[in-house]
């Protein structure tokens, strides 16, 4: 069986992108060095078998185009989960998301990382 591993995305500053994903639910599992010289901070959720790769090289200057990919988190309660990011400092778009669940019955949000990265957050068990 194959089995899906991580994803890698490139950041201008691995501990602020650290910081965003921890308060996101994110937990640090690992932080090396790459025998390229890259600098890899490995992140998981609970209960997750897939990790997020974080990689910041001081040579490549790291720039994600709108919209290029995003990754997506499936919460049990997205109220209370965006609550929660709220309180620590999280944008979370588009404006009005709240009540756009009454009008077209869709509980998805989004917020953006440091480097531009999209995370979409869905309601999902």
């Amino acid at each position: 069986m194959i089995r899906f591993l991580h994803t890698r995305i490139r950041v201008r500053d691995l501990d602020r992108s650290i910081s965003f994903y921890e308060k996101l639910g994110y937990n640090l599992t690992d932080k090396k060095a790459s025998p390229q010289g890259n600098s890899l901070a490995f992140l998981g959720l609970a209960g997750n078998d897939v990790f997020l790769e974080l990689c910041h090289s001081p040579e490549y200057s790291a720039s994600c185009p709108e919209d290029l990919m995003h990754t997506a988190l499936g919460v049990p309660d997205i109220i209370e989960y965006c609550a929660g990011i709220e309180q620590a400092g999280i944008e979370i778009w588009p404006s009005g998301w709240r009540e756009k669940f009454a009008s077209d019955g869709r509980k998805m949000a989004f917020v953006t990382d440091p480097d531009g990265y999209e995370v979409e957050i869905l309601e999902r068990c």
